[in-house]
């Protein structure tokens, strides 16, 4: 289903509902799976039972009547949605105009080819794939099944603008960057556009409790209920081995962690006193550092697995909270106060303070869960809004906003950003 954002779906009708639930749902441009041929039977095998091929549905065809009055409503959002921070010339508002004005009969075919095309984007930001440079956070899926069925509630229940402002995102950082836009002109204001789209790629339901990083502020934060209660410092990935952006679920925090080396590093610590080493079965070795006061994961490490093998730990380098700019890591984000913040975290559990630290002290190796899962967020914006109203502007560590900037306008090459 496609972000909650939107209004529980229409169904299409009784057999759709049927389908979506027992057959895969197709989305668009995607090829039907071919009905599978039996093999023929070995020489001297009985004959195989003919089995008829499994009927596969035939996907939605996307369509609704659009009045001329909708078509121009829809037209009338086009060409203001560079508050946004769009580019109305995405979306052929000459193609819409003219088939309004000639009551042309291919206007319901054209209205909702734009349409889908402006909600695909207010959705999931213009930007799209490799162009979002290293950002893994997982799109929602948006079906046929649910692409008709926002058709269905722009056209015969709530208005065309209505039903397209709410795909955009809710979180107050959107609409402070939103506010700011009409006052910034040049390169600044493109920085926000290209913020803007960032936060378009984000789920519009983060949770009611999660977690965010924004790698260029160096912060982590916890945010629950819409009020951010905890704040720390934090050092993000070097430039030559940058934090890549991702989601992932919090289910506890080790304490007294053993840092499994990765092997693209493992040459660093090879022959080094403080790591062990652990032969693999196919040859070769892997190094493991046991906890202490030198493990480079410090007193504790949060269980957050992810494919990037990404994670939010404490440090032995605790000075590096002290500097202005701070990418110094591997990839991980080394938190302030990692102890504290996982005492945090584990509030509504058996794991008081007072046991956390007893358990730290110990030296022992121990897993605390959470009481819920926790969301957590790795992002990237340079622009924020601050708690005053402000923005506050951040060094493109990775330079990033370029490229990103480059493909929101849809140009095949980089421009440049100055800095503001």
């Amino acid at each position: 289903m496609y972000r909650s954002i939107c209004l529980p779906l229409v169904l299409l009708s009784t057999a759709a509902a049927g389908l979506a639930q027992t057959a895969p749902v197709p989305t668009p441009g995607t090829a039907l799976p071919a009905a599978r041929i039996p093999a023929a039977p070995a020489p001297g095998a009985a004959a195989a039972v003919p089995v008829a091929p499994m009927a596969v549905p035939a996907a939605p065809v996307l369509a609704a009547e659009w009045k001329r009055k909708q078509a121009q409503e829809l037209l009338t959002f086009i060409e203001e949605i560079d508050g946004e921070g769009l580019d109305p010339s995405d979306y052929n508002p000459g193609r819409l105009r003219q088939a309004i004005d000639a009551k042309s009969d291919d206007l319901s075919t054209i209205a909702t080819d734009t349409f889908l095309k402006v909600a695909s984007d207010l959705m999931f930001g213009h930007v799209r794939g490799a162009a979002r440079i290293d950002w893994f956070v997982q799109d929602d899926s948006w079906t046929v099944y649910d692409q008709q069925s926002l058709l269905t509630r722009a056209t015969a229940g709530e208005t065309v603008s209505d039903t397209l402002r709410s795909l955009l995102p809710t979180h107050p950082q959107y609409a402070a960057l939103k506010a700011a836009l009409d006052k910034h002109q040049g390169a600044a204001r493109d920085k926000i556009r290209t913020n803007l789209d960032r936060w378009r790629w984000l789920p519009r339901d983060l949770g009611q409790k999660y977690v965010i990083v924004n790698v260029p502020a160096y912060t982590v934060a916890l945010v629950e209920g819409g009020r951010t209660l905890d704040r720390r410092r934090a050092v993000a990935g070097a430039v030559k081995t940058p934090t890549p952006s991702l989601n992932a679920t919090i289910t506890g925090a080790i304490f007294n962690p053993w840092w499994e080396v990765p092997a693209s590093i493992s040459r660093e610590v090879g022959g080094k006193k403080g790591y062990v080493s652990v032969k693999l079965p196919g040859g070769g070795v892997r190094y493991r550092q046991p906890p202490g006061p030198s493990n480079a994961l410090g007193r504790v490490k949060l269980v957050m697995g992810n494919p990037h093998a990404i994670y939010l730990h404490d440090t032995n380098a605790k000075n590096l909270f002290n500097k202005q700019a701070r990418a110094y890591s591997h990839g991980c984000i080394r938190t302030e106060d990692a102890v504290g913040f996982a005492a945090t975290l584990l509030d509504g559990t058996e794991w008081s303070r007072d046991k956390v630290a007893a358990t730290v002290k110990s030296g022992k190796t121990v897993q605390a869960n959470v009481a819920t899962p926790i969301p957590v967020y790795i992002v990237y914006f340079s622009v924020a809004a601050t708690d005053e109203g402000e923005l506050a502007r951040y060094d493109d560590m990775y330079t990033r906003d370029a490229k990103v900037l480059a493909a929101l306008n849809d140009r095949p090459t980089s421009a440049s950003l100055a800095s503001n």
